[in-house]
This record gives C-alpha cells, sequence and structure tokens, in this order.
C-alpha cells in the first residue's frame, strides 16, 4: 500500500486500503496486500510448490546415494575411505535438507533446553489462577450459549473440543500453520452450520463470535507472541521508533483536531486508552472491538473541532498522531495475533476491517516515516531524530540523563501553571485597564457636556404674540392696485 503526504496532510486512497487482487474486500500489509482469502489462496500454492520441491530434492538425493551405494561394491582398498566421506556428506546434506520436509507431516519433539526456557518464563502462579478463572467462565458462557442452538449445539461444542486437541499436539508447527489450521476451523464450521443446520446468517455470525472466543481464550498463551516468531522483536522496534519520534507536533501531521477544546481533549484521551487497552484483551474479536472504539472516539474530536463530519482524509493522520502519542504496548504482536486468528469474515468487510486496515496503514506509515512525509527538511529531521534540537519550547534546565521521567513531567506541568498563571494576572490587568479607561471616557464626557453648557447657556425665550395680518403694519396698503377679478368670455 502506498501512503502519499503532500502539503494538504496525509492522504491514502481509499481503493488503496482493498485487496490488490481486485476482490472487493480489504487488504492487509500483514498479508502483503491481499484479503484473507486471496492470501490463504496464495498461501496454499506456494506451500505446494515449496513441498514439491522438498520432495524433489529428497528423491534426487536418494538416487543419488543409491548410485553411489552401489558403486562402492565395485571399488575395494583405498577408494572405501573416499565413498566412505562421501556417504557421510551426502547423509548430512540430506539430513539438513529433508527437514523442511518432515516437519509438513511429523511434530518433532521437544528438546531439553526449550522444555527449561519455558519453565523459566512461565507465568506466576495466581497469573495461572486469573487465567484459570477466566477459562472457566467462558467455558460456562459458551455452554450456556450452545444450549439455544440445540442439537446444532452439540455438534459445535464437539468440534471444538477436538479442535483444541489437535491443536495441543500441532503446538511444535508454525504459528502460520497454526492459524491455517483455526482458519480452515472457522470456515468449516460456518459452512457446516449453513448448509447442514440451515442457520440463519446472524445466528450464524453471533455462533462464530462465540466460537472465536471460547477456542481463542484457551489458546491465548500458546499463540500470542510465541517464541519461535520474531514478534517481539517487531514490538521493541516499532516502540524504540515511536519514542524516536516523540517530537512529532499535530501541525506537522495536519491533525484537524484542537486539544484546546475540553471535549476534543477527552476524545483524545479516550482514543489512547482505548488503543492501549487493546494488548489486555485475549480474544481477537475485543482487541478489534478496541481499536473500533478508539477510531470512532477520533472521528468525533475532529467533528467537534471541524463542526463537520470527519473525512478519511482527516482520519488516518489523526490514528497516526494518537499512535505515536499513546504509543501501545506490543503493537506489532496485538496485529499479527488479530491477522492470524480472527474470524477472517471481520477483516476483510465491515468497520471493523476498514479500522483494522486503517491501523495497519498508520504503522506501516511510522516505520517509513521520512523528512518529506512531515514536509520538514531533511537536516531538520535528522537533528529532530537524534535528540539535538526539538521543535517544541526548548526547556530551560538541562536534565541529566538519569532524571526521572515523571519528574521532568512534573517541571513541565509547573511551567505550564506557571504560563497560565501570566495569562490570567495580564488578562485581570487588561480588565482593570479596561474598566479605568471607561471610567475616564464617562468623566471625560461629562466634562465636555457642561462645558458647552456653560459656554452656550440656555435661554427660554416668552411666548410670541399671535401673528397680524400679512399687510397690517404695510401703511402705503391704500395704494395698491384692487385685486384682480376673474373674468368670463361669452363662447
Amino acid at each position: 500500500m502506498s501512503l502519499k503526504s503532500e502539503r494538504r496532510g496525509i492522504h491514502v486512497d481509499q481503493s488503496e486500503l482493498l485487496c490488490k487482487k481486485g476482490c472487493g474486500y480489504y487488504g492487509n500489509p500483514a498479508w502483503q496486500g491481499f484479503c484473507s482469502k486471496c492470501w490463504r489462496e496464495e498461501y496454499h500454492k506456494a506451500r505446494q510448490k515449496q513441498i514439491q520441491e522438498d520432495w524433489e530434492l529428497a528423491e534426487r538425493l536418494q538416487r543419488e546415494e543409491e548410485e553411489a551405494f552401489a558403486s562402492s561394491h565395485s571399488t575395494q582398498g583405498a577408494q572405501s575411505l573416499t565413498f566412505s566421506k562421501f556417504e557421510e556428506k551426502k547423509t548430512n546434506e540430506k539430513t539438513r535438507k529433508v527437514t523442511t520436509v518432515k516437519k509438513f507431516f511429523s511434530a518433532s519433539s521437544r528438546t531439553g533446553a526449550k522444555k527449561e526456557i519455558q519453565e523459566a518464563k512461565a507465568p506466576s502462579p495466581s497469573i495461572h489462577r486469573q487465567a484459570s478463572i477466566e477459562t472457566d467462565r467462558v467455558s460456562k458462557e459458551f455452554i450456556e450459549f450452545l444450549k439455544t442452538y440445540h442439537k446444532p449445539g452439540q455438534d459445535i461444542y464437539k468440534q471444538c473440543k477436538m479442535f483444541l486437541e489437535a491443536m495441543h499436539h500441532k503446538r511444535e508447527l508454525s504459528i502460520e500453520e497454526q492459524s491455517e489450521c483455526a482458519q480452515d476451523f472457522y470456515q468449516n464450521v460456518a459452512e457446516k452450520l449453513q448448509t447442514r443446520w440451515k442457520v440463519s446468517p446472524e445466528r450464524v455470525e453471533k455462533a462464530m463470535d462465540q466460537i472465536e472466543k471460547y477456542i481463542m481464550t484457551r489458546l491465548y498463551k500458546y499463540v500470542f507472541c510465541p517464541e519461535t516468531t520474531d514478534d517481539e522483536k517487531k514490538d521493541l522496534v516499532v516502540q524504540k521508533r515511536i519514542r524516536a519520534l516523540h517530537w512529532v507536533t499535530p501541525q506537522m501531521l495536519c491533525v484537524p483536531v484542537n486539544e484546546e477544546i475540553p471535549e476534543v481533549s477527552d476524545m483524545v484521551v479516550k482514543a489512547i486508552t482505548d488503543i492501549i487497552e487493546m494488548d489486555s484483551k485475549r480474544v481477537p474479536r475485543d482487541k478489534l472491538a478496541c481499536i473500533t472504539k478508539c477510531s470512532k472516539h477520533i472521528f468525533n474530536a475532529i467533528k467537534i473541532t471541524k463542526n463537520e463530519p470527519a473525512s478519511a482524509d482527516d482520519f488516518l493522520p489523526t490514528l497516526i498522531y494518537i499512535v505515536l502519542k499513546g504509543n501501545p504496548p506490543r503493537l506489532q504482536s496485538n496485529i499479527q495475533y488479530i491477522t492470524r486468528f480472527c474470524n477472517p469474515s471481520r477483516l476483510m468487510t465491515g468497520e471493523d476491517g476498514y479500522y483494522f486496515t486503517n491501523l495497519c496503514c498508520a504503522v506501516a506509515f511510522i516505520e517509513k516515516l521520512d523528512a518529506q512525509s512531515l514536509n520538514l527538511s531533511q537536516e531538520d529531521f535528522d537533528r529532530y531524530m537524534s535528540g539535538q534540537t526539538s521543535p517544541k519550547k526548548q526547556e530551560s534546565e538541562n536534565w541529566s540523563p538519569d532524571v526521572c521521567l515523571g519528574v521532568k513531567q512534573m517541571y513541565k506541568n509547573l511551567d505550564l501553571l506557571s504560563q497560565l498563571n501570566e495569562r490570567q494576572e495580564r488578562i485581570v490587568s487588561e480588565a482593570k485597564k479596561l474598566e479605568r479607561d471607561l471610567i475616564d471616557w464617562t468623566d471625560g464626557i461629562t466634562k465636555e457636556v457642561q462645558d458647552i453648557v456653560e459656554k452656550y447657556p440656555l435661554e427660554i425665550k416668552p411666548k410670541n404674540q399671535a401673528l397680524a395680518a400679512i399687510d397690517s403694519e404695510n401703511v402705503e396698503n391704500d395704494k395698491l392696485p384692487p385685486p384682480l377679478q376673474p373674468q368670463v368670455y361669452a363662447g
């Protein structure tokens, strides 16, 4: 999946989240961009090809050994020593190369050293008791649930017990093969419920959720982050990478979230809590539910900030920021566990599959994050990564490397409180100044009005007498010509 970074922020085309084979389901980086169904098909093809190549290699080595053994009877003396060395060499080569074939058909016994390692890493009795209590509770809930299915429920319980026993004998297999067994079991049970027992799709989905919860609660300690994988190593690499990126700000990622708004800040905290809580769950579906809740809190935070619904281009940068800020424990192990043992229908469609695919994209982006992704120059990016400088405000004190992180955080909080106190004092001072300005303005206006009144006093004149005729004072009115009279002319 290609991730692009532009000035307007991180953008991933929604088509890139789908299976690259074009089936319409969501893909997954852990499956090389395929969906669960297409990946299993590709995995089967590659596995069959590998088995065929191993068998051909074994047969060729066997023929060469037989030919060498036959030729040894015709040579005596000094040649016998040469043949013995040749036979030993071929036997060692065969033993080394045919090991790949044997692992598909037989399970080897554990070595004493491996048992000692497992005993050394065994959980404490309190953890065992807690796991046993949870397992018993889930078993009782599963049995009560199956009672509503009557005869199909009995068949389901029997198949689950057989599957758990089979998985117990397959612990020596690789985690990919154990995942394949679990996926086959999910598919077979779902098909049997639909075809043989004619169970409705809604009840099939509920049954598959309970089956997954039952079997994965029992298998969790064996298949989560097993010793045979490099999941733990990947977890440490991702955690180290996220710690090195502690200086990344929301502005660099173009995150449309304003944490100064109390409601938005609460949503961000809840999203971080949900993504961290994912590690405490044992069932893949419950881990997916944590991712979904985290994503919904992110959408709500964006909606409150922008006062409009969030888009996909807003969601992915914010999810990356939440992962960087939360640094979830065992992130890669949880992603791999969900990929391997979750009911594949949940990852291929629906909101759970969409959010999980985005989380995988976010982790892939963090692993490949560079200067161009953050719209920085390479020089600034290198300085920030090396710790020589930070885009954030430099601390006034030079901390020694052995200072506790809690002490640093305490002094940061004190500095923040000091800044808030200065801001509050500045606001109070400005308010008092505004009050004085208003009083001075009122006094000035009052004084100006009084000056005007004193300079131009108001005089009240007596009431004027009634006005006489317009010509009453004209002494020469008798000399005026008489008024014009209208004249009438005959037609």
